[in-house]
């Protein structure tokens, strides 16, 4: 269990997407979910995003996972970045449930880093909220203000940007947390091998909105009025400004429909943008194996980084999870908010809700998805 000695209220009001702020002593007596070694391992599977960040004076190399051998980094100037360890490590979990203050739908990943002293990473702005958690080990971090920097190099298809002066200098020593919002230029450099923990929250762009709301049309085949004017412009070759304001009015019309931006936010949000780590099945289970697997004290677990959302206000009586829909009618937004908050369900609680076939249903389906395992 990992309890964040944190005011949530005070950081949501003061700092949240606001300012970084330091957080000495986050988590007291902080002890790594995870070690050096295991790191490693999960960075040799093909299926989990790793890379190698090398220090080579004021420039970086970056070596794309998975890494199977360490010896030709030696013993300085490199570290070793894991993405959605929470999707692959299990006792990751509970550090992670720490943070849920925060909404689901924003969550992103648990990045795990081990660095050797002088590891690090240049000077980059990302786009999106970041929580820097140090475990063992020490790091020291620099984080600048909002501003114009010039992209490093003037590659403008890179994070790293020139450096800056900075506003917070730290250094985090084990439980210690700093908190970056999106738009805030920092760089960290390993002072003594270390593991830290990178929690991230990301919320969709413009172009990834409208990129979805036109696959939901054209998928479903929707959105297919066209415009139309009461006047034409006296020249040919002129779109008049109410032609345009029309258009665009149009578009507006369609995006403030329920029917369509609700389903479309549901699956873009309830997405992951890492592999999940699906339970494979040598046969679908039956209901009748389901229940009986209950009535012998099995937990149902949901699988590691699985988002489950529901809307509020929502058109429709549904979950979304992963980017699909499940339809559940005849359900109180309670029980709806039950499903998608609780990670796991005892054996007890398990067949309660299970009185209801619509949620054994949910449960099977679950199960046989491999989004879901019997523990």
């Amino acid at each position: 269990m990992y309890t964040l000695n944190l005011d949530h209220a005070d950081f949501l009001k003061h700092y949240w997407q606001k300012q970084p702020v330091v957080i000495k002593n986050a988590f007291p007596n902080f002890s790594d979910p995870i070690t050096a070694e295991e790191l490693a391992g999960l960075a040799c599977e093909e299926e989990i995003s790793s890379r190698i960040i090398l220090t080579k004076g004021n420039n970086w190399e970056i070596i794309q996972g998975p890494i199977e051998d360490y010896t030709p980094f030696g013993e300085n100037n490199w570290q070793l970045l894991v993405q959605a360890v929470n999707h692959w490590f299990p006792d990751s979990a509970p550090l992670v449930e720490a943070f849920r203050f925060i909404p689901d739908w924003r969550f992103d990943d648990l990045m795990v880093s081990f660095a050797t002293p002088g590891g690090g990473v240049g000077p980059h702005i990302d786009n999106y909220d970041v929580f820097l958690l140090q475990g063992e080990g020490q790091r020291r971090w620099k984080v600048g203000p909002l501003g114009q920097y010039s992209p490093r190099g003037g590659d403008t298809h890179t994070a790293l940007i020139d450096d800056f002066e900075p506003m917070i200098d730290v250094v985090l020593e084990p439980g210690d947390m700093l908190y970056i919002p999106p738009g805030f230029p920092h760089r960290g450099e390993t002072i003594e091998t270390a593991l830290s923990y990178s929690i991230g929250f990301r919320a969709p762009s413009q172009q990834e909105l409208m990129s979805s709301i036109a696959d939901h049309l054209i998928d479903n085949n929707t959105g297919l009025k066209r415009f139309t004017s009461l006047s034409e412009p006296s020249t040919a070759g002129l779109l008049t400004q109410a032609q345009q304001s029309g258009m665009v009015n149009l578009l507006s019309e369609l995006l403030s429909q329920p029917q369509h931006y609700q389903q479309v936010l549901g699956q873009l949000l309830s997405q992951n943008r890492f592999e999940l780590d699906i339970c494979e099945q040598e046969g679908p289970y039956s209901q009748d194996e389901l229940l009986e697997a209950f009535e012998e004290g099995a937990l149902l677990q949901r699988i590691g980084g699985l988002k489950v959302i529901r809307l509020e206000g929502d058109s429709v009586q549904r979950l979304f999870i992963n980017g699909e829909i499940y339809p559940l009618e005849g359900l109180t937004d309670e029980m709806l908010d039950t499903l998608a908050n609780q990670f796991s369900f005892d054996h007890q609680q398990a067949l309660a809700l299970c009185s209801n076939k619509t949620l054994t249903d949910y449960f099977l389906w679950l199960v046989n998805q491999g989004y879901a395992y019997l523990a």
